[in-house]
């Protein structure tokens, strides 16, 4: 029993530090963020009162509107291609032997694990070589480049619980192999689809160095954005950005969350 106990005390205790260390340096700065985007004040020191001021320059600023246009359109593109390339790729995958899997998933998990500066100065050399010239597509074709590895790191393991014999008696009641794989393959694997799309969508809106180095001149994100800002001080209206983008990506995320709860729990219910 004293064991038992000691065992819950030290889980409690351990679970209460994670959660103590994630409000203090996780939350508690993004609400500091928040709550300074409207003060009506430059400081950060001092409050002078509510103001929507910062998020009305925010929205008048034709510098900041297009770095944010840049930054969503270029994750939700990028985050949709890298999709619809690693489900695709995980379909070839699967139907191999293991050992060739294995070696695939190993050549697939080195961007993972590579540092984002070689990545960002190799694709920029490939791109300088080619004689291709920086700009919007460069940055686009980069964000593709490195979501797809965490595409097919969320789906695979959701091909890995199909059970195949549905599939084969699909095929076996006349069903193409299309029609198959959006009726029987696609719902099961549909979780980690979700997730390899909002994974993709967050690294891309996240990222500032392979960004960096492939993007051209005049073409600007939020993160290189705010990397220029820092040189000459950062305004508040880039705390109003940053808590509009953290809102959106919050809303989108509880949507999908509840969305695909629901539809665990109606499959559930049918099986």
């Amino acid at each position: 029993m004293r064991k038992q106990k000691g065992k819950s005390f030290g889980a409690s205790l351990g679970k209460g530090l994670y959660l103590a260390l994630i409000i203090i340096f996780l939350y508690l700065p993004i609400g500091a963020l928040m709550v300074l985007s409207f003060n009506e004040g430059k400081t950060m020191s001092k409050w002078t009162g509510f103001s929507l001021r910062w998020y009305e320059e925010m929205f008048s600023s034709k510098v900041i509107i297009d770095a944010l246009a840049n930054t969503l359109t270029i994750a939700f593109w990028a985050a949709t291609i890298a999709t619809v390339v690693g489900v695709l790729a995980c379909i070839g995958m699967n139907a191999m032997k293991d050992r060739s899997r294995l070696v695939l998933m190993g050549i697939n998990n080195i961007p993972l694990l590579n540092a984002d500066i070689v990545t960002g100065i190799s694709i920029m050399m490939t791109f300088i070589v080619c004689g291709i010239s920086l700009n919007y597509g460069t940055v686009l074709f980069s964000h593709i480049t490195f979501c797809i590895p965490y595409v097919i790191l969320s789906v695979m393991p959701k091909f890995k619980q199909l059970q195949s014999y549905t599939y084969e008696a699909a095929l076996d009641l006349g069903a193409s192999p299309v029609y198959a794989f959006f009726k029987v393959v696609l719902p099961d694997i549909m979780p980690g689809v979700v997730s390899g799309f909002l994974l993709s969508f967050t690294m891309s809106v996240d990222d500032f160095v392979i960004t960096h180095f492939t993007r051209g001149a005049g073409i600007n994100t939020l993160s290189t954005l705010i990397y220029s800002q820092v040189k000459v001080g950062i305004r508040p209206t880039l705390y109003a950005l940053s808590t509009v983008v953290f809102v959106l990506v919050l809303v989108i995320l509880i949507i999908v969350n509840i969305l695909t709860g629901r539809k665990e729990k109606k499959r559930h219910e049918e099986n």
